[in-house]
């Protein structure tokens, strides 16, 4: 029994360094780690945008407070993100 758990988990690790050898090199590998680290830069940023825009639409008088406040969450949370997604990746 002892064996074929030696087995598998050799097949296993031979295939998890595969796979992370291949999404770093190339051209392509490239392109799928810049829109990546772009998706996790940006969905936060404009997110915030929108729900600080949509409170601010709904408080009385001209405000961009809501606005201002959840875009620079949004950069910080992206910023978070991007450092997160290198350490995991990058290892």
């Amino acid at each position: 029994m002892n064996t074929d758990d030696d087995r598998l988990r050799d097949a296993m690790s031979r295939q998890t360094k595969r796979l992370r050898g291949d999404q770093r090199s190339g051209v392509l590998g490239l392109l799928v780690t810049g829109s990546t680290v772009g998706l996790l830069m940006v969905v936060p940023l404009v997110l915030g945008a929108y729900l600080g825009h949509w409170l601010d639409e709904r408080s009385a008088g001209y405000s961009v407070r809501w606005t201002l406040n959840l875009i620079l969450l949004g950069l910080i949370v992206g910023v978070a993100n991007v450092i997160l997604f290198f350490r995991s990746h990058w290892r």
